[in-house]
């Protein structure tokens, strides 16, 4: 099943013959803040829910149903990555970006009206698919304004808004409840969404030519099922005691319906994602980092927190101050590595030692004891902070600048895909495991150690096991990381016909 639209010519970002149009630069900042303020609202939203299920699940007296909230989220923004990644290369990446900050804004709206937990998850399941193209069509739209070899800096500051939405969302969840309402935490997107609508709408101009092109809709629905149905039995998974029958059939129909979509993108004549940027070197590394290391990313933020509050005993504001050391160490190598990227022309260096010490932040993580002290968990979080700034927006640069840039949307969405799906899947999994820790060893660390201190050490000693599997996964990525093919970086920016036939990489 396919539609047919009008669309630009692969490997072409704009008319025949047009000339190049450089932005200013207080045009290239108007449009830097206006995607970082999109990319600010899909992560936040990541994040700034977690310090307010406890109020909604109390207000709607449905405490069974409050991992949903969450999971309905995580669901629809994963599945539709990808899509908008084909869109923008077909339909241009200005139209579907706006139209995915309007989704995103009408499911805040609704999802702040709600009057039940039904009708909240719904909505988190619409703001979801309005957030699968504020991440990777922001960084596809960097591709179009600014050139690889500028781009470096550029993507820095990116990764510091990432970083910093990651970790200061529970932080802003947790005022937002204990001053105003929940709802206030979906509320907030509106003002800014209206102000991201505006500027993208007033200075963003990307030009292409349209041609006729058939977008893949049984491909779209392929996917967006076999993705849901793992991502719900991954989900289910992490909750239980056990993987029940209904779990094994969910896990199992999902992979067959991937592995369907995989054997249709091979015969569809426009792929939703092309299985020939698996042939390109630079992006079968890249994709395969995305996803190692968004398992690693995800997890080390969503346990933190937890160990703050319920092993510590720290109010919900109070835990997202303590992690401020790791994205201070997240804004320091984002933004310094950006700008050496930019002054070297060298990206490489950057994701192999940021995966290293990535690793190494993670061993240490591994060591945190019920009274680790203060001083020594700052210490810890500034290291796992400064190893993901180095490499997480240096990884998409070199997807970006390794693949041809009628690819670069599409690219940028899937490494996005993989690293979220990464990150989905690790944290059910890495839950899991300190659940099983928990169900196994709660009773006997109890008659130990007494009803408080037994399960304060019982989370402690689940999640340190949980984090001895994330230095496997790092040492991984460390290994990967030095497969990764350097390619000169491009001086030219994708707005340009020239740059479009001249230097995409064969």
């Amino acid at each position: 099943m396919t539609a047919t639209i009008e669309a630009p010519p692969p490997g072409s970002a704009s008319a025949p013959g047009a000339d190049t149009t450089p932005y200013s630069q207080r045009q290239i900042t108007t449009i830097m803040s206006g995607l970082m303020l999109g990319v600010l609202l899909a992560v936040l939203d990541q994040t700034i829910i977690s310090t307010a299920l406890t109020r909604i699940s109390q207000d709607f007296h449905r405490p069974d149903l409050y991992s949903w909230v969450v999971t309905s989220y995580l669901l629809t923004s994963t599945a539709s990555t990808p899509l908008y990644g084909k869109l923008g290369d077909l339909y241009g990446r200005k139209t579907i970006f706006q139209i995915a900050i309007a989704i995103f804004l009408l499911g805040s709206a609704l999802a702040g009206l709600s009057q039940s937990m039904l009708q909240l998850i719904i909505f988190r399941g619409v703001q979801g698919v309005g957030a699968g193209g504020l991440i990777s069509l922001a960084l596809a739209i960097i591709g179009d304004v600014i050139s690889p070899r500028e781009r470096g800096r550029y993507q820095g500051y990116f990764g510091a808004v990432f970083g910093a939405a990651s970790i200061l969302g529970p932080l802003i969840g947790g005022f937002l409840v204990d001053q105003a309402s929940w709802r206030w935490v979906f509320y907030i997107n509106i003002p800014l969404g209206v102000i991201t609508l505006i500027v993208i709408h007033r200075v963003l101009t990307i030009d292409y030519v349209r041609r006729r092109a058939r977008l893949d809709i049984f491909g779209a629905l392929l996917l967006v099922s076999g993705v849901s149905l793992f991502l719900i039995a991954v989900q289910d998974a992490g909750q239980q005691a056990r993987i029940t029958e209904t779990i094994w059939i969910l896990a199992i129909v999902g992979l067959a319906l991937i592995v369907g979509f995989l054997g249709w993108e091979r015969r569809v004549a426009e792929p939703i994602l092309p299985l020939r940027l698996f042939r390109n070197a630079v992006f079968r590394v890249t994709s395969t980092l995305s996803l190692v290391t968004g398992a690693i990313m995800f997890g080390a933020i969503i346990f933190l927190p937890q160990y703050l509050q319920l092993v510590r005993g720290i109010s919900p504001t109070l835990s997202g101050l303590r992690l401020l050391p790791l994205l201070a160490g997240m804004l320091i190598t984002s933004i310094g590595s950006g700008r050496l990227v930019t002054k070297l022309g060298r990206y490489k260096i950057f994701i192999v030692v940021g995966t290293g010490v990535m690793t190494a932040g993670m061993a240490l993580f591994a060591l945190i004891r019920v009274d680790t002290n203060g001083w020594v968990l700052s210490a810890m979080l500034f290291v796992a902070g400064f190893g993901l700034g180095l490499f997480i927006q240096n990884t998409v640069l070199a997807t970006q600048n390794g693949v041809a840039i009628g690819d670069l949307g599409t690219a940028t969405s899937a490494v996005t895909f993989l690293r979220t799906l990464g990150g989905a899947v690790g944290a059910s999994s890495l839950g899991a495991i300190i659940i099983a820790y928990q169900r196994s060893h709660l009773a006997d660390n109890i008659k130990h150690y007494g009803p408080r201190e037994g399960p304060r050490q019982t989370f402690t000693h689940g999640m340190d096991r949980a984090y001895l599997w994330t230095i496997l996964i790092g040492l991984v990525a460390f290994a990967l990381s030095f497969f990764l093919r350097e390619v000169r970086l491009r001086t030219t920016a994708a707005t340009s016909a020239r740059t479009a036939t001249a230097e995409s990489p064969g």
